[in-house]
Parts: C-alpha cells; sequence; structure tokens
C-alpha cells in the first residue's frame, strides 16, 4: 500500500488556493478599472488643475503611478496575513506612490483648489469683491450640518432598530407575521416617491427649514430595513445563553445588555456605517424641505458649486468631491469587516 505524502498535499492545496485567490483578484482587478479609474481622476485633478483646466497627459501620468500601487496594496492585503508586514508594506507603498507622483508631475501640483477650507468667502474668491456675501457659506458651517445630519439619524436608527429587533426576535405576539411582512413591503416603494406628501407633513409639524425634518424624515424611511437586518442578529444568538444568565439571577434587562448586545455587536457596527454614509451623502430630502437657502449640508455644498453660473471650476468641484467623500471612505476602510456581516444577518433573518 502507498503512503499519502501529506505535505505534498497540502502543498499543492496551499498552491491551489492561491492561485485561485490571484486568479480571482485580477478578474475582479479588470472588472473594477472602469469604476476606479474616475475617482483617481477627481483626486488628481484636484490637486492639479488649474484656471484653464487640467491636462490629460497629467491624468494618465498620475493614473500610471497609482493604480499599480493600489494593485500591489490590493496583492499584499490578499496574500499576506500579517498585520504589522500590512502595514509595513503600505508604507513603502505609499512612498513609492508619492516619489513617482513628484518625477512624473510634481511641476503640476498645488492645494490652490483647497483654498475653501480657509477662505470663508468662497463666493467671493470665484466671482468677485462685488459679490461678497453672497449665497455660499463657509465649507465648515456645511461640514458641521451634513456631521449633525448623520450621526444624529445614525443614533437614532440604531437605537430603535436594536431595540425593535430584539422584540422581534425573542417574544410571540398578535400580528407579529403580518409586521415583518409589512416591513419587507415598505422596501418595495422608492422613498423619492413619497417626497411630497413627506413635504406636506412636515411643513404642517413645523419642521420645515430645519434639520430636524430630514433627520426624521432618513430615520423612518431607513427603519424596516435595519430593524430586519438586526431581527437577523438577534435570532443568531442562542436563546439559551439568555435564559442561563437570567436563571443565575440577572434581569431581562441585565441579560440583554450584558449577554446579547455583545453577540450582535458586529450588527451594531454595521448597520451604523451604513446609517452615518446614507446620512452623510443625502441630497433629495434635505433639498425638499427646505425653502431658499435656510440651512447647507455638504451634498448642496457640492452641487452649487459645480453649478456655478461664472463658469466650473472643475479643479474646485474635485476638490470639494474629495473632502465630501473623505469621511464616507474612511469609515469604510475602517470597518469593512463589519460590512460583510450585515448580508449575513439578512440571511440568517
Amino acid at each position: 500500500m502507498t503512503a499519502i505524502d501529506w505535505n505534498r498535499l497540502a502543498t499543492r492545496a496551499r498552491r491551489g488556493r492561491r492561485v485561485r485567490s490571484a486568479l480571482l483578484l485580477a478578474f475582479l482587478t479588470l472588472v473594477s478599472l472602469p469604476v476606479i479609474l474616475p475617482f483617481f481622476w477627481v483626486v488628481v485633478i484636484s490637486v492639479s488643475a488649474r484656471t484653464g483646466g487640467v491636462e490629460a497627459a497629467v491624468l494618465w501620468k498620475a493614473c500610471a503611478v497609482l493604480v499599480p500601487c493600489v494593485l500591489a496594496y490590493a496583492g499584499v492585503h490578499t496574500f499576506i496575513a500579517s498585520v504589522r508586514a500590512r502595514i509595513i508594506a503600505g508604507l513603502l507603498l505609499g512612498g513609492l506612490c508619492l516619489i513617482g507622483l513628484y518625477v512624473l508631475i510634481g511641476a503640476d501640483l498645488h492645494l490652490n483648489n483647497y483654498r475653501f477650507l480657509v477662505n470663508p468667502n468662497l463666493i467671493e474668491d470665484i466671482r468677485g469683491a462685488a459679490t461678497i456675501g453672497g449665497q455660499f457659506p463657509w465649507v465648515w458651517e456645511a461640514f458641521g450640518n451634513s456631521l449633525l445630519v448623520a450621526l444624529t439619524s445614525m443614533t437614532l436608527k440604531v437605537i430603535v432598530a436594536t431595540l425593535a429587533g430584539y422584540y422581534l426576535s425573542r417574544f410571540a405576539f398578535r400580528g407579529r407575521s403580518f409586521f415583518l411582512q409589512s416591513l419587507l413591503l415598505l422596501e418595495v416603494f422608492h422613498p423619492w416617491m413619497l417626497t411630497i406628501p413627506i413635504f406636506l407633513v412636515i411643513f404642517w409639524v413645523g419642521l420645515l427649514n430645519t434639520l430636524s425634518g430630514p433627520i426624521l424624515v432618513l430615520t423612518v424611511i431607513d427603519l424596516p430595513f435595519y430593524i430586519f437586518i438586526m431581527k437577523g442578529f438577534f435570532d443568531a444568538v442562542p436563546w439559551d445563553i439568555e435564559m442561563s444568565a437570567m436563571t443565575d439571577g440577572a434581569t431581562r434587562r441585565q441579560a440583554f445588555r450584558h449577554v446579547v448586545l455583545p453577540q450582535v455587536r458586529g450588527g451594531i457596527i454595521a448597520i451604523s456605517v451604513l446609517g452615518f454614509i446614507k446620512g452623510w451623502e443625502e441630497y433629495v430630502f434635505v433639498t425638499a424641505l427646505r425653502t431658499g437657502n435656510s440651512y447647507w449640508v455638504m451634498s448642496t455644498y457640492l452641487y452649487y458649486v459645480a453649478e456655478d453660473v461664472m463658469g466650473v471650476d472643475y479643479g474646485l468641484v474635485a476638490a470639494v468631491s474629495v473632502f465630501y467623500m473623505l469621511p464616507s471612505l474612511l469609515l469604510y476602510l475602517f470597518l469593512q469587516k463589519y460590512l460583510t456581516q450585515l448580508t449575513l444577518g439578512g440571511v440568517k433573518g
């Protein structure tokens, strides 16, 4: 009987797994390039465009450096398990990227397009001193309003969805099945279809031209989906764990807080990230529920910068776009692993 060489089989299996991972990474890279390149172009335009625009050669030279560096880091992140090695590789690739950009397009790089961060009178800078006190606020005012809308709506969504998901998962009551079906039915209707009724309701309750209106609307619209997701996470927590805590003398509230909540931490973080990004990027309702310029958020600020009647400053628009998408991008990168658990929670539910 021939002896089985387990080491050789293990080596072959590891090699096959790496080949499959490499092929998958190559496929995803190819299909992602049409999506990734515009983002790179926006970043490059924001730090290189001048009043007369930006040359196409500058964009392609920058992408010739940025794309290989990003792909190389993606490969390092895929095939290297050590966190320390990933950090070192990321720093090295970042340094090489900066050196390459400086060599190829160093003469074209500048930060003048980010002047809106320190200049409170952007409208005067664009159109001249005669327009001082015009319609543009300082960008930090819009940033603060967007942050308030995103954080407040996120907090309300997380609290209500967590409590409602726990109740639907643990308690049987009359109409429970109908309520769950209603949550799914509400997701069929697009919220934009309700813009006019929502406007009338907000007007009647006196919340028009206030940030409270968009905050409440965003919270109510997203709650059905988040409740359903959190119910899936609570369903995955064994009932025996909670019963053991209550048998040892804990109250229902203590068992929920100390035993159950830590088990669904991934779900809470996931809906928190999605809730923040949804509130941060909201444009339709923050625009529809105001008349005039009663308040500004980052989405409306970017819209009016891009729609300037005196001619579009593409470098300024690109810089505002980078600043606008930076918070949600950083949040997504830091908490990406928890977002994958959102799908798992929905499947379990």
